[in-house]
């Protein structure tokens, strides 16, 4: 499993390069979308992880839906083909992602919430992580019924953690008198 992890890094951080070095980093963005979409069919990714299927066989399945891709992602595809890599796609493309978030400044806050944020209250809410980590911040937002209400935030490699769950269980451990 780490073995994956660290070829899907090296490959994200080549074609990140790749894409920053032909200055066209928001079409190798969109294609390695389109990929790692195309990636989540579970019959075409069966196709394209079976070894009884040959390279010539996969790469024209991979051809009818994407004629129109860059070249170099084209290619791309066909190297983790041919290498019987394909299916580190989902792990390159999100570490691509985030190679791409940090390039641009962006910092991702996971938000879990109890009920769904509106668009007002996640706007509000990106702005102020925005002020309090210096970057622009992007959400992603989840809905978590068990937290009761508040929010559970994770930006910037910190937890800030204020739902009503948390606050009952510190209350708790304070009235039992194992709190602070």
């Amino acid at each position: 499993m780490a073995t994956n992890t660290l070829q899907s890094r090296r490959y994200a951080q080549a074609i990140f390069e790749l894409a920053i070095e032909k200055k066209e980093l928001e079409k190798f963005q969109a294609d390695l979308k389109r990929i790692w979409a195309l990636s989540q069919n579970a019959d075409f990714a069966s196709v394209m992880d079976n070894p009884k299927y040959t390279f010539e066989a996969k790469s024209k399945l991979f051809l009818g839906y994407f004629k129109d891709l860059t070249p170099l992602v084209l290619n791309f595809a066909y190297l983790l083909t041919r290498q019987g890599r394909f299916a580190l796609i989902s792990d390159i493309y999100t570490e691509f992602q985030r190679l791409v978030d940090i390039y641009k400044g962006v910092e991702l806050a996971q938000v879990i919430t109890a009920v769904p944020l509106d668009g007002k209250d996640a706007s509000q809410l990106a702005e102020n992580l925005g002020r309090l980590t210096g970057k622009k911040v992007t959400l992603e937002p989840q809905v978590d019924n068990s937290i009761l209400g508040g929010m559970v935030v994770r930006v910037g490699g910190k937890l800030l953690d204020g739902s009503i769950s948390s606050r009952l269980a510190a209350l708790k451990s304070e009235l039992a008198g194992t709190g602070a």
